[in-house]
């Protein structure tokens, strides 16, 4: 893949991922609704407090994933695998540009083999 296309795709990854890291926090306000709350409000928002935090864990993990590519970028292994240095084929780094591995080599992982 093209350093600039690889660029781009990890650029546009990093503000998705930061956009909805911003949309998560409280706003303005929030902080103090709590006071005068019927113990059911309370219930759903502290689910929704959970909820969010996992999302937060899950977006926090996929931003370490865009600053590892990132990293590969500059040391000029980006679009090989971290496994066995095969080539990631650009169709999947288009969709996945924070892709560590071939699909083969992702699916054996998730396997657990």
């Amino acid at each position: 893949m093209d350093e600039q296309r690889a660029r781009e795709l990890l650029a546009a990854e990093r503000a998705r991922i930061e956009q909805a890291l911003a949309d998560l926090r409280p706003r303005d306000g929030d902080e103090l609704s709590h006071l005068d709350q019927h113990p059911a409000d309370e219930g759903s928002e502290l689910f929704e407090d959970e909820r969010d935090s996992g999302i937060a864990q899950a977006l926090r993990e996929e931003l370490a994933a865009v600053e590892r590519a990132e990293r590969r970028l500059e040391q000029g292994t980006y679009g090989l695998s971290v496994e066995t240095g095969q080539p990631i084929p650009d169709e999947r780094l288009e969709v996945m540009p924070t892709a560590e591995r071939t699909v083969e080599e992702q699916a054996r992982l998730n396997r657990g083999g």
